[in-house]
């Protein structure tokens, strides 16, 4: 069941959905909330030798963290010009916390304005687990912001600007309470902002 836009309210109210900071009144749907672009985009850089995503130990964010492999982009006032046929990695500005307990997952999904256009905002990776959010390394810290996959399938060069709206979040209802919360390789992510100085 996906939850309507009073019901998205109420569980951020009792605790049971976290969106920080709630977003805006006019990024409301009857059925999402918009999120939006942080300030840092990241490209990979070309060449190098193959990645082995198959192999035992293989790791996306040490990749992200290796300099020879991928570079900070800071968007700038003028916004960052997503050209066609380009692939960049973003972050919403607010952190999401579904706590494994409150029966609730999500959807990231695209915008359909920049759909439009021929932007997509992932690949293939729309799901947001029960228990994103919570960080094994400390309890006390709840929320983490959704990482992006951007692509321009489009013909046209798409500015992309700070505190746009990127995406939407759906909230769905989780029949029970899962025995394990989100525990893949991106629990714990930090935004590319946060990730080096």
């Amino acid at each position: 069941m996906i939850l309507s836009d009073r019901e998205i309210e109420a569980a951020i109210r009792h605790g049971f959905l976290r969106i920080d900071p709630v977003p805006d009144e006019h990024l409301w749907t009857s059925t999402a909330v918009d999120l939006t672009l942080d300030a840092t985009l990241v490209r990979w850089k070309p060449g190098g030798p193959a990645v082995r995503p198959g192999m035992p130990g293989f790791n996306v964010r040490r990749l992200l963290e290796d300099p020879d492999r991928a570079e900070r982009v800071p968007i700038s006032t003028e916004g960052y010009e997503l050209q066609p046929g380009q692939f960049v990695l973003g972050y919403t500005q607010q952190a999401i916390h579904l706590p494994k307990g409150a029966r609730l997952a999500a959807r990231v999904e695209g915008k359909s304005s920049l759909a439009r256009l021929g932007v997509g905002v992932h690949v293939t990776a729309p799901t947001i687990h029960a228990g994103f959010g919570d960080n094994p390394e400390d309890p006390n810290e709840r929320g983490l912001p959704i990482q992006l996959e951007i692509f321009n399938l489009g013909h046209l060069i798409v500015a992309l600007d700070v505190g746009m709206p990127i995406c939407q979040v759906i909230l769905e209802e989780v029949r029970e309470a899962p025995v394990k919360g989100y525990a893949g390789q991106f629990s714990g992510q930090k935004s590319f902002t946060e990730l080096r100085p």
